[in-house]
């Protein structure tokens, strides 16, 4: 393995070790508290951005839920921030794209679109997971002007108006009652003429007299003017007919894809694409540890990523602790999962 040296990018100067401690894959919340904590325990971490540098937070106008600014902070500085404080303590990044992982050797490999290949011998992958997008004409355009994948993020900026959420399963029904803490009205826009969501939920939605439901339609566009959304248009799924709802955001609950192409056939993903880990973080290679949103399929918040990006950095501190003194345990699932609580009769 020769020795890589960083590109212009990067924001370390000066060759690199012939066998990384960790490289932490992602720069999202998750990944920078990863690269922070690492860093301040000695480690020399190298942080390999991706092509969605910052993850989703950067996408969100303003943050007034993540603890320290009262008076709310953008999504793209609270990145910013989160990665000045990352190098602060030494953690060198890298803009780079990740496009193979080989996590069936020791030490791993890690190989890059710029055709870099690192060695390391503790990985933490925070590739996190993106919103499953509607695709129509105006939703790129007016993300983060009233288009929005996150309502406890973003709700509060619509005190007092009309919004509609798109979907049907739990997550859009959800949304949609906690919106209705802050907008006049929410009307959920659903394909089918029956949610998907759990009965509990339905029944907490159809009581609540704030929520519209318009059944069997789709959005097939959402109008924006003066840089903001004013409305969405619609086609009835049955009939055809074609429609206009004036709104003043739109608030897409389709599903959430997590970025896990890397790890197909190499590391243990469930049902829904995200990684398994246990309460350490541990994946079922020992050595491979992961946080954020490619793991969290519940909380999906900047405070918990940054909580699990924390725990995954101690623990692949301990690990090449561990490592040093025993060498590398090999290939045996080293997870250890909570049994559920029971509760006293």
């Amino acid at each position: 393995m020769t020795t890589v040296q960083m590109s212009g990018n990067g924001a370390g100067k000066g060759a690199r070790p012939e066998v990384e401690n960790v490289i932490v894959v992602g720069s999202g919340p998750a990944g920078f508290t990863a690269g922070l904590y690492a860093a301040r325990a000695n480690l020399n971490p190298l942080l390999i951005t991706g092509n969605d540098y910052g993850g989703q937070v950067s996408l969100t106008y303003e943050v007034e839920n993540y603890p320290g600014f009262p008076e709310g902070v953008s999504g793209p500085e609270l990145v910013e921030k989160m990665k000045q404080q990352a190098e602060k303590f030494g953690t060198q990044i890298e803009f780079d794209y990740v496009n193979e992982i080989v996590v069936d050797r020791h030490p791993f490999l890690v190989r890059t679109a710029n055709g870099q290949e690192y060695a390391t011998k503790a990985l933490i992958l925070c590739t996190g997971a993106r919103p499953r997008y509607l695709e129509v004409p105006g939703e790129k355009e007016y993300t983060g002007k009233g288009v929005s994948y996150c309502a406890t993020c973003d709700g509060f900026f619509f005190r007092g108006k009309d919004v509609v959420v798109v979907g049907g399963g739990d997550s859009a029904v959800e949304e949609g009652i906690f919106l209705t803490k802050f907008a006049n009205r929410v009307r959920i826009i659903h394909r089918r003429d029956e949610l998907r969501a759990s009965k509990i939920l339905q029944n907490r939605a159809f009581h609540n007299e704030k929520i519209e439901f318009v059944w069997n339609t789709v959005v097939t566009e959402i109008v924006g003017k003066d840089g903001k959304v004013v409305g969405v248009k619609t086609r009835n799924t049955v009939t055809g007919e074609e429609g206009q709802l004036d709104t003043d955001g739109v608030f897409i609950f389709i599903g959430h894809l997590p970025n896990n192409e890397l790890f197909h056939g190499k590391l243990e993903m469930d049902e829904d694409g995200h990684l398994v880990t246990d309460h350490f973080m541990r994946t079922n290679v020992p050595g491979v540890f992961a946080a954020g949103e490619i793991m969290d399929k519940v909380y999906k918040q900047v405070a918990t990523s940054v909580g699990q990006g924390c725990a995954a950095a101690m623990q692949a501190e301990k690990f090449l602790a561990e490592l040093e003194e025993n060498g590398y345990p090999g290939f045996k699932d080293p997870r250890v999962f909570r049994q559920p609580v029971q509760t006293p009769a």
